[in-house]
């Protein structure tokens, strides 16, 4: 928070709690990506920082110490090694995954007992985003837009016509002081063929859906308790035994229980009908490291020849050859001839495949999952 917050108590900032969903496996980008392990957990850029690291140093300035991770109990001991400014009252542990539902929405219940005016904004662990100041200045602009009571979204700016993304259509200006550039939404649309992904980017009022969201935390669970009732009760049940000697009892026998819903179909789309859901285009680069096409692209480790090599230690050799290489091993890999080729080189398990056809590893995972040959994801 900067200091000119500071001498205004009154301001939306000094409101402001930010919510790091930790949660996916990210399959698309196994071998490396593991349930055990996944991306987030991960330095994918090359920046000697992981996923998560940089999600909560690009927080802390907006934020303080007013950060709460919501991730799997399996990932409790990595995630507080890598974030050791996050207590017991900041850590939100799930015992099986729920979908984003009921993670942002136990979140919002949480924050709402303790504080019923708070502010939150959740943003995934395993996203990469830069320059840090332009994604604060957006960011800034959605709390001051969520505190005139709105749901606010942060729409990307296409970079290209997209099939892989959600899409907002935005509407009129907001005129929101201290946000000029908050629009209103006027619908959520699903991904898109390449066709119609091709007219969203022509016609310009449509903006990729990060899944970045602040709103009022009063105002999130008006939508929840509305459009997701059972949800919404079993939220509120653990949330008032979250900071007594009985979370682990209820939340032991109440998560289990709760529907799986994504938090853009419990809350965002049916607040965004009912007039309640605003957007701020975002014009920070991002990327949500959907696959290994996306590390060749982002990363900014030492290249061989046309290939983009992450790895400690890793030994690639290359000849008329491009690509990517990540390698958690000391074999020697040699390039010779080949174009577009992507490898993962791990001590139990290789990945050969090509950028083209990266989003087909997911498909492998299923087929791993369902010969039972569990252990190496």
């Amino acid at each position: 928070m900067s200091t000119e917050d500071a001498k205004y108590p009154e301001s939306p900032m000094n409101r402001f709690h930010a919510v790091i969903p930790a949660g996916g496996v990210g399959t698309r980008l196994w071998p490396l990506s593991r349930a055990a392990a996944p991306k987030f957990l991960h330095d994918l850029t090359g920046s000697g920082s992981t996923l998560l690291r940089a999600t909560y140093d690009r927080l802390e300035p907006l934020a303080g110490e007013r950060v709460l991770v919501v991730t799997g109990e399996a990932h409790r001991a990595a995630v507080c090694r890598q974030l050791p400014e996050i207590g017991d009252d900041e850590l939100v542990l799930e015992s099986e995954p729920k979908d984003s539902g009921a993670a942002i929405g136990l979140a919002a219940a949480i924050l709402y007992r303790r504080d019923p005016d708070t502010i939150m904004g959740s943003f995934a662990a395993d996203q990469v985003i830069s320059p840090d100041h332009l994604f604060q200045e957006t960011v800034r602009e959605a709390i001051y837009t969520a505190a005139t009571g709105k749901i606010v979204t942060i729409g990307i700016k296409p970079t290209h016509p997209s099939t892989g993304f959600g899409y907002i259509r935005s509407g009129v200006a907001l005129h929101v002081e201290g946000a000029p550039n908050a629009l209103a939404v006027a619908e959520f649309v699903e991904k898109p063929s390449q066709e119609v992904a091709n007219k969203y980017v022509e016609a310009g009022d449509y903006v990729w859906n990060a899944g970045m969201f602040v709103a009022p935390v009063a105002l999130m669970l008006k939508h929840l308790e509305a459009n997701q009732p059972e949800l919404f009760k079993g939220l509120q049940e653990i949330a008032e035994a979250w900071d007594t000697p009985q979370r682990g009892e209820v939340t032991a026998r109440v998560w289990p229980t709760l529907p799986k819903i994504a938090i853009d179909y419990a809350v965002a789309e049916p607040a965004a009908a009912a007039g309640d859901v605003a957007v701020v285009p975002g014009t920070f680069r991002w990327d949500d490291v959907g696959d290994f096409a996306a590390i060749g692209r982002l990363n900014n480790a030492g290249d061989v020849d046309e290939v983009t090599v992450l790895g400690e230690g890793a030994r690639v050799f290359a000849e008329n050859a491009s690509g990517v290489v990540v390698s958690d091993t000391k074999r020697v890999i040699a390039l010779i001839g080949i174009k577009d080729v992507v490898i993962v080189d791990t001590p139990d398990a290789l990945l050969v495949t090509t950028k083209e056809h990266a989003q087909l590893v997911k498909g492998t995972v299923d087929a791993l999952k369902a010969s039972g040959d569990t252990d190496v994801l």
